[in-house]
Order: structure tokens, then sequence, then C-alpha cells
């Protein structure tokens, strides 16, 4: 008895999730969300990508700035 109640809850769950996720293609409301979503995720990264960068440089610099004063015994 309890094998035919699983059965059942995976057919239920599969229609639930089958209209869901149609409904939500289909849905202007999100796909707007999904774009402005994805859109500030890519800006995130590009915004991270950036300051990585600079940080790098920074800590270049500061190698740099920190080997010539080991040099001039300072």
């Amino acid at each position: 008895m309890a094998g035919g109640g699983n059965f059942m809850n995976r057919v239920v769950s599969y229609l639930v999730n089958e209209l869901l996720v149609d409904s939500l293609a289909n849905s202007r409301a999100f796909q707007r969300f999904a774009v402005k979503t994805s859109k500030r995720i890519e800006d995130i990264q590009n915004i991270a990508a950036k300051k990585k960068e600079q940080l790098a440089e920074q800590m270049k610099d500061f190698s740099k700035n920190m080997e010539d004063s080991f040099k001039d015994g300072r």
C-alpha cells in the first residue's frame, strides 16, 4: 500500500512541477525578473573582477615597495 502512495505522490509532484514550470515560463513578470536578476549578477561579477584586479595591482605595488625598502636598508 505504501508503494502505491509513493507513486501517487511522485505523479502529483510531477504534475504540479510541470504546471509551475509552464506557468513561470509563460509569465512576462517572471521573465522580466529573470532578465533583471541575470543582468544584476553579471554586473556584480564584473565589479568583483575589477576589484580583484585592483587588489592584485595594489599587492604587487606593496610587495615592490617592501622589497625596495629592504634593499635600501630601511
